[in-house]
């Protein structure tokens, strides 16, 4: 099995994080030039603005010119690297991927996952839960192998099925001693659709949306 790695997209959530400050920056910006003004129209003749007083506030105001000059480049590197995103998600379009998350859509298509024990394990127990946190199934893993794939088709324990939606896989792996062996644990999927708003780009994968700066991996066709 042949992966390759997804790292840019990460890039682009620290960039939207302070492209958002830079914009809380402008609204303070035109609030310290009405108080300034107005204290300046305002100010006692006889009891003038101190100039030390007066020059800290130049200063504050010559910052806040700087965040806001910022702004404009910070949103146009976002708007380059979110294109570059969207391209590269929309090669992923039919492909299987890796998600650094423990949320598995159910949908046409069975949740699914990938886990990996940090070590041998004696026993290995799968527990889906849903959005609410109430438990769905369980299902004993096989432990020949440290690493390993579940699917779950919605099946539930006194019949019938659950529905379409987000649900979550924790594995708890415990060795011949009885002690815990932490077991990590991967969102897997195929990706449908491709979705780009307010400069994020998401991915369908089984009904879910998913953020693709999630992706870890993607899973190349077997030859």
């Amino acid at each position: 099995m042949t992966v390759i790695d997804i790292s840019a997209a990460s890039a682009v959530t620290s960039l939207t994080a302070a492209a958002s400050r830079a914009d809380a920056g402008g609204s303070e910006f035109n609030t310290f030039l009405r108080l300034l003004t107005t204290q300046l129209q305002n100010q006692d003749p006889l009891d003038p603005l101190k100039s030390n007083e007066y020059t800290q506030q130049l200063a504050q105001y010559s910052q806040l010119e700087q965040t806001i000059q910022g702004n404009g480049t910070l949103n146009s590197i976002l708007t380059r690297l979110s294109g570059q995103d969207a391209t590269q998600a929309i090669g992923l379009s039919g492909r299987e991927v890796v998600l650094d998350s423990t949320v598995s859509g159910l949908g046409a298509r069975p949740a699914s996952w990938n886990f990996a024990a940090d070590r041998d394990a004696a026993s290995l127990t799968a527990t889906v839960t849903d959005a609410t946190g109430r438990i769905v199934a369980t299902a004993a893993l096989p432990t020949d192998s440290r690493s390993g794939s579940f699917a779950w088709n919605g099946s539930l324990p006194g019949g019938g099925r659950a529905p379409n939606g987000a649900y979550v896989l924790s594995v708890r792996g415990l060795d011949a001693s009885g002690a815990v062996v932490p077991v990590t644990v991967n969102a897997t999927g195929r990706v449908g659709d491709v979705t780009i708003a307010n400069g994020v780009v998401g991915l369908e994968i089984n009904g879910l949306s998913q953020p693709f700066a999630a992706v870890v991996r993607v899973i190349a066709p077997a030859v």
